[in-house]
């Protein structure tokens, strides 16, 4: 479609594709809604069940209800719940895509409601069963989360195949529309689909090949058209604020998403706060937590978890070692220098999964280094000996770096342990993987592993570094035994 033709068609039938539009687009986010508070109700009365029958056996379902737990408290309590949870946005759509909010208020909302029921059976001296209380709360709050979670990764897998996608707009400069384009063709999952751009500039696509639609003052005319959902306006969009200010009045008439993006980039949510200052609308940038006291709540982590795991793993670091002392004689460990926090050198273990002078035998296959950067990657490499590529595929050569992570040299979760003449080529960016110790998993792990390039592994470690959160270390280890257990991007 020509940028004539588009407006041959908004002037055209304006009126009635503009009244069409907000009609399917409020069905839309009214069925999404609904599907979302049915989904909770469902888990929420299940979850009401399993705590009656923890409280009082399996014969109490076919009883008259308990005094201590009437029927219409039992069905009012997760009424009260889903009334709560909406009253706290656990059913705005914007918080349902990514971080953490959705999360944040579903927990909020179970709290409020606990706290409410505490507070009218103490007000009317109503005696609930302290048993069923507790057991209801354990038991639906991990359930809601866990909903959600599965919902979100549904809906993450479905988009990155191509589905689900929403049609946006996206306005600015045409270096500034680029830049947008990448991430979101980038990043799939998001679910947005860019049909095209507007700008100020006279050209008839930008230079990753969107279509240029119009300019910017048309947008109101293209969204009555296309039916986009959202608008994504990037720098060089309006001259000056009060444009802004008087588009985003027309695209409210069209229950159209304004999105705007500041020169920031790489930067999670939780890191910014909005501080509006005589009408400026300010964005303050947190200090990375990763650079704070909070250190020592993941450092508690790491020696917790490590110590646990090397444990739970003895048997299986047993077995390993017996194949490799069968095949070929040679030694069960592998050690090899890295740069850990601060560019400071450790031995790092690994169980050896090559053939003893590996080492040695690596300049003959240079020429065959699949890798696009630093790093030396290749897909079928021969010095990998057989019970080698068992445990590659399933990461237990990596067991023994638990130990690392015990003597502090590593963590959990962070970037990639780095060898010393791969330091000595980094760049500016790359550096700043040094600020944190070096993990035994991270975003390069969870989102590719051997598959990733060296610019986007970099990406991703500095993406780590500066957004750390303890949530997203959870997150990570979750996404990592999936990952293993899948033998995604290993070799």
């Amino acid at each position: 479609m020509t940028t004539l033709d588009v407006r041959l068609r908004a002037a055209a039938t304006q009126p009635a594709l503009s009244t069409s539009f907000l009609r399917r687009a409020q069905r839309s986010k009214v069925l999404r809604q609904t599907l979302l508070a049915l989904g909770d109700s469902a888990v929420l009365i299940v979850a009401a069940l399993a705590a009656y029958m923890g409280r009082f056996g399996l014969d109490s379902l076919f009883m008259d209800a308990h005094p201590d737990v009437p029927s219409w408290l039992a069905h009012a309590i997760p009424a009260l719940w889903i009334v709560v949870i909406a009253v706290a946005g656990g059913y705005s759509l914007p918080h349902l895509q990514t971080g953490m909010v959705e999360y944040q208020r579903i927990t909020l909302a179970s709290g409020i409601t606990a706290g409410a029921l505490g507070v009218a059976c103490f007000l009317s001296k109503y005696d609930l069963s302290r048993g069923y209380f507790v057991l209801l709360f354990v038991i639906a709050v991990p359930a809601l989360l866990v909903l959600r979670l599965g919902r979100r990764r549904m809906m993450k897998r479905l988009r990155t195949q191509g589905l689900f996608q929403s049609p946006v707009l996206v306005a600015g400069s045409p270096a500034h529309i680029d830049e947008v384009a990448q991430v979101l063709r980038r990043e799939k999952w998001l679910g947005y689909q860019i049909i095209g751009a507007v700008t100020p500039a006279d050209i008839e696509e930008t230079a990753c090949g969107l279509p240029v639609l119009g300019k910017v003052c048309e947008v109101v005319d293209l969204v009555r058209d296309s039916d986009v959902h959202t608008v994504i306006f990037a720098e060089g969009s309006f001259p000056d604020s009060q444009h802004f200010k008087r588009m985003a009045w027309e695209l409210e008439e069209h229950d159209t998403q304004m999105m705007v993006v500041p020169a920031l980039t790489d930067i999670s949510s939780e890191r910014l706060t909005a501080r509006p200052v005589a009408g400026l609308p300010l964005v303050q940038v947190d200090r990375p937590q990763a650079m704070e006291a909070s250190r020592w709540i993941k450092r508690l982590f790491d020696i917790v978890g490590s110590s646990l795991f090397l444990l739970a793993a003895s048997p299986i670091l047993l077995a390993v070692a017996i194949a490799i002392k069968l095949e070929d004689h040679g030694p069960i460990f592998f050690k090899q220098v890295r740069v850990g926090r601060r560019g400071e050198e450790f031995e790092c273990f690994k169980i050896r999964s090559m053939v003893v002078d590996a080492e040695a035998r690596k300049a003959e296959l240079e020429s065959q280094n699949e890798g696009n950067g630093v790093l030396f990657k290749m897909a079928r490499d021969p010095r990998i000996t057989r019970v080698g590529q068992f445990i590659r595929r399933f990461s237990i050569d990596e067991v023994p770096q638990f130990w690392n992570v015990l003597r502090g040299d590593m963590s959990l979760v962070g970037p990639r342990p780095a060898l010393p003449r791969e330091v000595a080529q980094y760049d500016r960016d790359a550096v700043r993987r040094l600020d944190v110790r070096p993990g035994l998993t991270g975003l390069w792990q969870v989102s590719g592993r051997s598959d990733l390039s060296w610019d986007e592994t970099v990406r991703l470690d500095v993406y780590y570094v500066d957004n750390w959160s303890v949530m997203q270390d959870v997150s990570i280890m979750m996404r990592t035994a999936g990952a293993v257990l899948a033998s995604r991007g290993a070799y």
